[in-house]
Parts: C-alpha cells; sequence; structure tokens
C-alpha cells in the first residue's frame, strides 16, 4: 500500500544561527527535514549573524541572506558594511538582508533606519538578488510602512520579501503592484494582525512564501517558546484555508515561488 506523501515545504525565514539553537541547530534542522521542509534560508541582522549563516550553511546545505537589521542600524559602521557588501557576493547567499523599518520599538533612529534600507536596496540593485524586508509600524499606525514603499519605489522596484507580513490591505496591494513578495509567519495568527486574512486571499499565487522567523512566532498549535522550522506546516495549512486550495498543492506552489524568486535551482 502506498502511503500518503508529506509535501515538501519551506521556511523563507529562520535563524537558526541564533543563540537559541547554538546547542541543538542540527538536531532542529534534521526534525524540519522529517517534517518535509526542503528549503530553509538564514537571514542574518548583522555582521556576526551573517557571517554565521553564510558559515551555517555551508555546512548544511541550505541558504543564506547578509544583511543589517533596522533594530542595530544605528551601531553599523563603515567597516561592517564593507563586509556585509563582501559577504553579498556569496554563491550561498541567495538574498540581502534582512533590513527595513521599524518605528514601533524604535531601537535605531529613524534616519539611521532609512540610511541603511537606502544602501540595501542599493546593493540588491547592484547584485541582483532579493531584498529581505522587515516593516513594523506602532500599533494603529502605518508610518514605516508608507515609508518602506516610497524606499522601495525610489530605489527603482528592485525584487523583495515583505519577510513575516504585517500592515494593512491597501499596503499589501501597493506592495505586490510593485512587485514584492509576501510572506506569512505565526505573526499572521495573533490579534490585531486580521488585516493578513484579507492579504492571504488577495496576494497573486506566485508572490507567496512562508517562513518560521524561528526561534521566534510560534503559531497555534506549535510548543509555546522556541518555535523551530518544522512547525511552518502549521502556517501552510492556515493559508490553503484562507485560499480555498489543497495543501498539496500550495506547497508546490510556494517551493517554487521560493526557487524563483531567491534564484535557487531546484534539488
Amino acid at each position: 500500500m502506498t502511503g500518503v506523501r508529506t509535501p515538501r515545504l519551506i521556511d523563507s525565514h529562520c535563524h537558526l544561527q541564533a543563540d537559541a539553537f547554538a546547542s541543538d541547530a542540527q538536531e532542529v534542522l534534521t526534525a524540519a527535514r522529517l517534517a518535509g521542509v526542503a528549503r530553509v534560508l538564514i537571514p542574518g541582522w548583522d555582521l556576526e549573524s551573517s557571517r554565521a549563516a553564510v558559515e551555517f550553511a555551508s555546512r548544511h546545505d541550505v541558504d543564506a541572506a547578509a544583511g543589517i537589521h533596522p533594530h542595530v542600524a544605528a551601531q553599523a559602521d563603515g567597516a561592517a558594511w564593507a563586509a556585509i557588501v563582501e559577504l553579498a557576493t556569496d554563491r550561498r547567499v541567495l538574498a540581502i538582508g534582512e533590513t527595513g523599518l521599524d518605528y514601533d520599538r524604535g531601537f535605531s533612529p529613524r534616519g539611521d533606519q532609512l540610511a541603511n534600507l537606502r544602501r540595501h536596496l542599493a546593493l540588491a540593485r547592484d547584485v541582483a538578488k532579493p531584498v529581505i524586508l522587515h516593516c513594523r509600524s506602532r500599533p494603529g499606525r502605518r508610518e514605516a510602512q508608507d515609508e518602506l514603499l516610497r524606499e522601495v519605489e525610489d530605489a527603482g522596484r528592485p525584487m523583495g520579501i515583505l519577510h513575516s507580513f504585517s500592515g494593512p490591505v491597501d499596503y499589501a496591494e501597493q506592495a505586490v503592484e510593485m512587485g514584492l513578495a509576501v510572506s506569512f509567519s505565526g505573526l499572521a495568527f495573533r490579534k490585531a494582525e486580521e488585516a493578513s486574512v484579507e492579504v492571504a486571499r488577495l496576494a497573486p499565487a506566485d508572490r507567496l512564501l512562508v517562513e518560521t522567523d524561528s526561534p521566534y512566532l510560534s503559531p497555534p498549535g506549535a510548543p509555546r517558546g522556541r518555535n523551530e522550522p518544522r512547525w511552518v506546516g502549521l502556517t501552510v495549512a492556515w493559508l490553503s484555508q484562507q485560499r480555498g486550495i489543497e495543501t498539496a498543492a500550495l506547497a508546490s506552489q510556494l517551493m517554487a515561488n521560493y526557487d524563483r524568486i531567491l534564484s535557487r535551482p531546484p534539488m
């Protein structure tokens, strides 16, 4: 008798180089593989974590991204940025980031965040790789989303991914009109993120991705605390329900999207 085949899944954003996985990253990755996760992208958030992402990718046959998060934009000096530029040309680095704007926590001044975003957008254009975009405003506000789209427009609309989507519906509509991809995480299940349901339904099929943002944002059904890539299937099931399609069909579409958006040769 033929068994049911587990869909091949993607996790387009997880931080397996983070301290939360210092003692068992290999075991966590193995558990993800057993759960059907065939694509994993590990973004950096500063120089050290970007280097660690590339090193992890070289040892474990996963993909990496290099960049400076808006939280630490004010701390990244010229030498750090030069090193990020060098990492961006590594064959294991498929994207630039994560970068973006965060006006919720505001750990870096807005001017520093904007300058940091602009140099990432320029680098993404120069190396022809997509940029991973973090974007948060304070509850009930949207300044970060509006400014992010203005910067993407001014930069000539490089390919980008709205990581762990959060924001109003019309922001998503403008983003996909500009060619950006939308990635959903466990954040979509949280209170005050109800717009994600509508965005999940309206986003073009070829512009969708999913992620865990591990070790953060555990979705309902996963253990509370540390999130892991193996739980990305919970978000895939939610997304398939919103779009009214079979989970296996959606999983195949997400795999194709990952390979195309990130220019990754199929396995």
